[in-house]
């Protein structure tokens, strides 16, 4: 059965299965209606339970482990604040190989994909975004995953649901999950088939339903899994105080609630935004992206750099009619920096597309710092109150300069807490007055260390924002994977062959680890990196090992980034 096969029967269960109407992600899907449960018990058939031997998670002894709460009934835990667990239900279903659990297991959800292999779409674009190679003969998944999953494999598969149980073994007791949607990107990749982002962000949202459900299945029936939706901070401390994983819901997509502006002129109006924010209340949505990737209705964005920056900013001119325009940042915090001459953009556009204005220039940016000209409208300044006005979490991640200080004087002058910057997408300026805010900072999940490129590393980014100027106000921190997102998850150490991490090892909570096999492959943070998400175990104790002397300061601000980020979305939702 090829991936798209397979996938196509993942979202098939998904529409059919029952009890998921719109109003709320409740539940009640049964355990067979989406895996093949026995109806009876909830339990899974044995040609399941058969694939879950085709995984070793490789758990030595969790007799050293931590309890679930602290003696002031704290959680004790790590979380994952963005990551991005249902991507393989976006962008039209097609544009990724594998899926985070299918019925059949392993063998069924990491197939091979032909889609991948040769001169492809899925082939050519992983090229371009992970440097990859298109021509390489190699697409297998199961069983010998040869090919993929690597670090560096934007496009397929990193979240099985098997890793992630080993991430949760090590500690991990929040992740949240963005349902994740791009037109521009669905439509260039699917030949112009019509992309609504909602739709996908719907689809998205049942989908994760249905991945609890089966894990429920796996362990005795509804209710019974380690993985469980959380639509409220109440919900997060029950799910951790039974040491399970919570799992909350955001989005990520790049036109909120339909939200383009063209010649900038809002195609929507407040009473969409009203609506919009209730369906997403009633989804169980808690933290949105007001912007990402392109300008919208709502606000300017943050630029992408080097090659990616200019793919981007030709995005940015099909859904909005004009490129990325940009000011001297003399008197604030700047956005990424652009190419003074951009041949990138030139190059892109000497291929043609027929939605390009014909005699479309490639814009030139001036040097030294930058930022985007465009900041908070008037109707993201509505989009911003209303949020706030129900207790959601605000990201200012993507937002550009001026967008991101427009929405931290709103919540600055109402004391409004609920503000989180969760993967490393914002000015340190701009962190720096989340944390004073009370709000929420996660660094991107890079090394621990010595990973080459000009990609900050993890322990560096954390050891200057808990020495900058509100370092004290940093009560737990967080990571973002941006697992199946675009973009890569940390790289070997150049330094591991000779400071490699030792197997096996000991995880912040006190489990022990060895190294964790996947049909015949057996992986190592030294040579994979984060090749899959059930290597996050291992990275946690890489990265507390690298710190060396600063290690247990940093451990201890992991294993409170659970506690951190439910807090701050509870005075988030006692503001009114």
């Amino acid at each position: 059965m090829t991936q798209r096969h397979t996938r196509r029967a993942v979202l098939g269960f998904t529409a059919k299965a029952a009890g998921l109407a719109a109003a709320g992600l409740t539940g009640t899907t049964t355990a067979a209606a989406t895996s093949g449960a026995d109806p009876a018990t909830g339990t899974a058939p044995a040609a399941e339970a058969e694939t879950i031997a085709d995984v070793d998670l490789a758990v030595v002894s969790d007799a050293g482990r931590l309890p679930n709460l602290d003696a002031a009934g704290r959680i004790i835990g790590m979380v994952d604040a963005h990551a991005h667990l249902t991507a393989c239900a976006g962008f039209g279903g097609d544009m990724r190989c594998g899926t985070p659990f299918a019925p059949g297991g392993i063998r069924a959800a990491l197939a091979p994909c032909d889609s991948h292999i040769g001169i492809r779409p899925g082939s050519l674009l992983e090229a371009i975004i992970g440097n990859t190679d298109p021509l390489s003969p190699d697409a297998s998944g199961w069983p010998a995953f040869s090919a993929w999953p690597r670090h560096n494999t934007l496009l397929h598969e990193q979240a099985y649901y098997q890793g992630i149980e080993r991430a949760w073994r090590a500690g991990l007791r929040v992740v949240n999950t963005l349902l994740v949607s791009n037109r521009v990107i669905t439509e260039l990749y699917d030949a112009g088939r019509p992309c609504d982002e909602m739709d996908e962000i719907r689809a998205q949202a049942r989908f994760i339903v249905d991945m609890q459900d089966y894990i429920d299945s796996l362990h005795g029936g509804p209710g019974q899994g380690w993985f469980r939706i959380a639509r409220t901070p109440a919900d997060i401390r029950s799910i951790a105080a039974q040491g399970k994983l919570a799992v909350v819901l955001g989005t990520e997509n790049s036109e909120l609630f339909g939200g383009r502006a063209i010649g900038d002129v809002a195609r929507i109006t407040t009473s969409d935004v009203d609506a919009g924010l209730d369906e997403m209340v009633a989804l169980g949505i808690c933290n949105l992206f007001p912007v990402h990737k392109f300008d919208n209705a709502f606000g300017g964005v943050r630029f992408d750099t080097g090659l990616n920056g200019a793919a981007v900013n030709v995005g940015n001119l099909l859904s909005t009619g004009h490129w990325w325009e940009v000011e001297a940042a003399v008197d604030g915090p700047p956005d990424n920096h652009q190419p003074l001459a951009d041949d990138s953009i030139a190059r892109l556009l000497s291929g043609g597309h027929s939605e390009i204005p014909a005699g479309a220039v490639a814009p030139v940016y001036p040097a030294g710092p930058i930022r985007n000209v465009r900041g908070l409208t008037d109707l993201g300044r509505y989009l911003i109150e209303g949020m706030m006005r129900r207790g959601m979490i605000i990201n200012v991640d993507h937002m550009s300069a001026k967008t991101a200080t427009a929405v931290l004087d709103i919540a600055e002058a109402a004391g409004y807490a609920g503000v989180m910057s969760a993967h490393s997408w914002s000015d340190r300026s701009v962190l720096e007055r989340t944390l004073a805010l009370g709000g929420f900072a996660a660094g991107y999940a890079n090394a621990a260390c010595c990973q080459g490129g000009n990609r900050p590393t993890y322990v560096a980014e954390w050891q200057a924002n808990r020495c900058g100027a509100s370092g004290s106000a940093l009560a737990g921190y967080g990571f973002g994977s941006d697992v199946n997102g675009f973009g890569p998850q940390a790289a070997p150490r150049l330094d591991a062959a000779t400071h490699p991490l030792p197997y096996p090892f000991t995880a912040p909570n006190g489990t022990r680890f060895d190294r964790m096999r996947m049909g015949e492959r057996t992986f190592d943070l030294n040579t994979d990196g984060v090749a899959q998400y059930g290597l996050y175990a291992d990275w946690y104790a890489d990265v507390v090992q690298v710190a060396g002397d600063a290690g247990p300061q940093l451990q201890q601000d992991m294993l409170n980034g659970a506690e951190a980020f439910v807090a701050m979305w509870e005075a988030a939702r006692a503001w009114n």
